[in-house]
């Protein structure tokens, strides 16, 4: 195709496909199936990408985000956006009424009321109809350029619906998550473990703020429209209702709850009623905005600094205390605890607002009968994370089923196991909810021990995508690091040195790395001895690890289980794969000369590294505990001994310096 032919069809596509978007997220009235439209989706991204010069920029494959930004910079807002007075009262109501009528005369006034959104106040620039700039309000002088994230919400016009558009046009409205699409987000983000969005306007304006686009265009956002602040090269609408109907016929989206009202009274009773129907809502909203529809009687109002005289919100009480249980997720936290968790109608609890609350574990929920759908009361202490107290049973109430913990991880899919009163996933590092635990605990000086990949590295690579697993780390490239907040050329070679020279491990160190629950350093130790390569491990039997002196029935069941899972053993093969080698166990000939000994190191040696020690009295037969007991053989003290020295001189058990532990060891 030549480029006056690509650049007719992407005209065509764009055209199309945003007039197919704007007839499913607005109208909510599409005209062709998921799969024609994505036909169409496709066709243009590839000729996009054969003609890069011919994007324009309404192209609907803006919607998907683009790479990330350093920084959100700002802009100066055409017109002020500024705050609204608040009424919590009838009284302070009629007193802006009586306010109005002193300037424009009762006989006269025509209010208009609305829902006010609890969402993120946004400025939307469009020039000869094409959207230029989105922004946030700032402090309503001054904003952050959010375009490239304002382009991902389907329900913004990336060009307005008219032949004839404004020469130039600022629209404000409000950027809002739906309750919905709120529930589902805080689903997928408590079972991992990850903070929940206290409610959906924090939730809305953390997507809309992302420095990263493509994280925005994964977030549910929607967006309505209210408000005309400039117009130029057309005639300004003369009433609030007029300019409503303007952005409607533009293509912007604006809600249908609005009524004029002849008289303040109206209006009151309209709050009222939309306070009635506010749990309905697919939104949440916490007031109603009333002001003058005629914008002459505006002018004459006039405005405050931060305020106009012509219009007030009327809020709501917020709700306290006791509210509905809308869903009981369950939390995977890091170390694969699941914990059930109530996913609440957001409530005020001690001035703050409050979504979920904790629900402690099964037999918690069974004992306080708590099942989705039930009006529950929330206490908050401190700053911990609030807990259901009681279920408040209402009349007639039809109730949902009781709540059961799943027998497979909500977020991998593995076996759950219980484990007393609790629950555990069984995925360990192929579970996503245990991954950033899980890459600091594959890399720690036990294990594969790579230095340089501290807490705040492993954070960055994953929230950036970088790694999705601990294979990963052995596919990183030097390109990858520099996109990291610290790394330079040096530094991110040097980490992939350390990398590199991690590969080869003992069997030991390897068992102890994959994370098996109730796998520690000692027991990857005779597990390593007993069975000598990976492959006769993953295939022993309960039976035959109970045999082993040291392991019980649970640390049995635990290695078991973790090696049926068949994408634990992926990940191994996947390991070995990538160029890991495990080393055999060393072949020892008779007794080793501090077989069943018991060491414990405490400050730092000038010789050995605190792994260097622990692995050399671990190859003579010893074994390596990390606290002081009357069972301790040896208590090696370094320079600057911490706690544990002393503990061992109450104790009686023997103390050596570094001189003495080398003659011990024959070094």
């Amino acid at each position: 195709m030549d480029k006056k032919k690509a650049k007719e069809r992407i005209d065509w596509l764009t055209r199309e496909i945003n007039r197919h978007d704007y007839l499913y997220y607005t109208l909510n009235s599409p005209e062709i199936s998921d799969a024609e439209y994505d036909k169409l989706r496709k066709e243009l991204e590839r000729l996009e990408a054969e003609f890069p010069e011919l994007v324009s920029p309404d192209s609907p494959t803006h919607r998907v985000g683009g790479p990330p930004r350093s920084e959100l910079p700002t802009v100066s807002h055409l017109q002020p956006m500024l705050s609204l007075e608040s009424a919590m009262s009838e009284d302070e109501v009629r007193s802006f009424a009586q306010r109005v009528a002193k300037t424009v005369g009762a006989e006269k006034v025509l209010y208009t009321a609305e829902p006010k959104f609890d969402g993120l106040s946004i400025e939307l620039v469009y020039e000869n109809g094409v959207l230029v700039r989105g922004a946030t309000r700032g402090d309503g002088f001054t904003g952050e350029d959010v375009t490239p994230n304002i382009k991902t919400i389907r329900t913004v016009p990336l060009r307005l619906r008219t032949k004839d558009p404004p020469a130039r046009l600022a629209v404000r409205g409000e950027a809002i998550m739906l309750l919905e699409e709120f529930k589902k987000l805080n689903r997928w983000l408590t079972e991992r473990g990850k903070n929940a969005f206290a409610n959906p306007r924090n939730a809305a304006a953390g997507s809309l703020r992302q420095l990263d686009s493509r994280i925005t265009a994964m977030r549910p956002l929607t967006f309505f429209s209210y408000e005309i602040m400039l117009i130029e090269g057309a005639p300004d609408p003369a009433t609030h209702t007029e300019e409503l109907d303007k952005l409607i016929e533009w293509g912007f989206r604006v809600d249908d709850h609005r009524k004029v009202c002849s008289t303040i009274d109206d209006a009151i009773r309209f709050h009222d009623e939309l306070a009635r129907e506010r749990d309905n809502l697919a939104f949440e909203i916490d007031g109603v905005v009333i002001q003058l529809n005629s914008k002459h009687d505006r002018v004459l109002l006039g405005m405050r600094t931060r305020s106009p005289r012509w219009a007030i919100a009327f809020k709501f009480e917020p709700r306290k205390e006791i509210t509905k249980v809308e869903d009981i997720v369950v939390q995977v936290g890091r170390t694969g605890k699941l914990t059930p968790v109530a996913l609440l109608k957001p409530v005020d609890v001690g001035g703050v607002t409050v979504s979920r609350a904790t629900l402690h574990n099964a037999g918690e929920v069974a004992k306080k009968d708590i099942r989705v759908g039930d009006m529950v009361k929330v206490e908050r202490a401190g700053d911990v994370i609030p807990a259901v107290v009681e279920r408040f049973p209402v009349k007639g109430e039809k109730r949902c089923k009781p709540f059961k913990m799943p027998t497979r991880c909500p977020v991998c899919g593995a076996p759950v196991i219980a484990e007393g009163a609790y629950h555990f996933c069984t995925g360990g590092l192929s579970c996503e909810a245990q991954l950033k635990r899980g890459i600091e605990h594959f890399a720690s000086k036990g294990a594969f021990d790579i230095d340089g990949l501290g807490t705040k590295t492993v954070e960055a690579m994953v929230d950036r995508g970088l790694i999705t697993s601990v294979a990963d780390l052995f596919r990183l490239k030097k390109d990858d690091l520099l996109t990291l907040e610290g790394f330079a050329d040096r530094s991110a070679e040097k980490l992939l040195e350390s990398i590199e020279r991690s590969k080869e491990i003992t069997l030991a160190r390897f068992i102890y790395s994959i994370g098996i629950r109730n796998v520690g350093e000692h027991v990857s130790k005779l597990l390593a001895d007993h069975f000598g390569t990976i492959e006769r491990l993953m295939n022993a039997t309960e039976e035959e690890l109970t045999k082993l002196g040291e392991i019980g029935p649970e640390v049995s069941r635990s290695i078991v289980t973790f090696f049926a899972e068949e994408r634990n053993r992926r990940l191994i093969d996947e390991l070995l794969q990538l160029g890991v080698r495990i080393k055999p166990p060393a072949k020892t000939a008779g007794p080793m000369p501090l077989e069943g000994k018991i060491f414990v190191f405490t400050g730092s040696l000038d010789g050995f590294s605190r792994s260097e020690a622990k692995q050399l009295v671990e190859s003579l037969g010893a074994r390596v505990a990390s606290s002081v007991s009357k069972n301790t053989d040896y208590v090696v003290a370094g320079a600057d001994p911490g706690s544990k020295y002393e503990r061992a001189k109450a104790l009686g058990v023997a103390i050596i310096d570094e001189v003495e532990f080398r003659k011990l060891v024959g070094k």
